[in-house]
């Protein structure tokens, strides 16, 4: 049952990474595990995820992989969404503290401002699990997540090959979460190693915040009207500035990193929105609880699990039916997508 309270570019470009690899290696065991006959999963286990969001696709990919894991291999789930709000996650991740569970799935939406309430969780015993974000100064039993850095690169490299090496080139970059900023790190780390391109602008977007996705990339198009590419930290921001190029007839490209629905309609009618790198959220959820059941049946978890994310396209969509269970261990094979990271 659930319960929902509160309401360097060239690595980016590898195929097989060492991370990739320990992720693939995860997935497999996964799979070997649930394949095995009598092979115990905890069926009575208390479980809680405190997540910082569930908006979004992501978000729903999230809970869908949380709830997915824990209905299939055993347990009871408790979930409650902070909705970008650090203080009521902080105080989410106390209670369920103090209730004991099994483990806690965080999925934070600021690591760096909730990682007092992780040390405290860690500190009571109590096996703790990240999705998404790493929390920085805690030892977390495990942490499934993209490499973020590199998703950034991966964009902008592609901006960069696109361009092919000369042009000018915004970002709407979104620091509120270190994971998040690490894109932005990975994409100037491109952008400096290329001279002839241009970052004429960089627009830092708050959550939260009284100004929209939309107005940021309208300001962005009206005070360079040379511009050739947008590189976006996410998925949203892209969306919205695919319709504000629209709007002004301008050739202008933009890129996002997350991946679902709107980002691939987007992208499949060519319009301006021209790649994205598309996580495995529901992955990333999934070995959460794959893996707090294998501690709490006494066997070993990863530190870490680096989780697919795939260069979505308009020629990786063409002649396919838009796909929303890609992150999904195993799917985006069916479908000739290759993990870029």
């Amino acid at each position: 049952m659930t319960e929902f309270h509160d309401n360097s570019p060239e690595a980016a470009g590898l195929r097989l990474s060492r991370r990739g690899f320990l992720s693939g290696a995860a997935a497999l065991t996964v799979a070997a595990a649930l394949a095995r006959p009598n092979f115990a999963f905890a069926q009575d286990a208390q479980f809680c995820a405190s997540l910082g969001w569930t908006v979004w696709e992501s978000g729903r990919h999230i809970v869908a992989g949380y709830e997915d894991a824990v209905k299939k291999l055993g347990g009871t789930l408790t979930i409650a969404d902070a909705n970008y709000d650090v203080k009521k996650q902080a105080d989410q991740i106390a209670a369920f503290v103090a209730s004991k569970p099994a483990a806690i799935f965080i999925t934070p939406a600021d690591a760096a401002a909730i990682a007092p309430a992780v040390q405290a969780a860690v500190a009571s015993g109590i096996p703790i699990f990240c999705g998404d974000s790493y929390v920085p100064n805690t030892t977390v039993t495990s942490t499934a997540m993209s490499n973020n850095f590199g998703l950034g690169a991966y964009g902008a490299q592609y901006i960069v090959d696109r361009l092919k090496g000369k042009g000018k080139v915004a970002l709407v970059s979104l620091p509120s979460n270190e994971s998040w900023d690490q894109r932005t790190l990975g994409a100037k780390s491109v952008f400096l190693r290329n001279p002839d391109i241009q970052v004429v602008s960089e627009i830092a977007f708050a959550l939260g915040g009284t100004t929209t996705p939309r107005q940021v990339v309208d300001n962005i198009l009206t005070a360079n009207p040379d511009l050739n590419a947008i590189w976006c930290a996410w998925d949203g921001a892209a969306s919205e500035g695919t319709l504000a190029i629209k709007a002004s007839g301008r050739d202008v490209f933009i890129t996002g990193i997350d991946g679902g629905q709107q980002s691939f309609e987007y992208i499949q009618a060519g319009s301006p929105f021209a790649l994205t790198l598309a996580q495995s959220f529901y992955e990333m959820a999934y070995m959460n609880a794959f893996y707090a059941h294998e501690v709490i049946a006494g066997r070993k978890a990863p530190r870490f699990v680096i989780t697919p994310s795939y260069a979505v396209t308009q020629e990786s969509l063409a002649n396919i039916e838009i796909p929303d269970t890609y992150d999904q261990p195993g799917e985006a094979a069916k479908i000739g997508w290759n993990r870029a990271l």
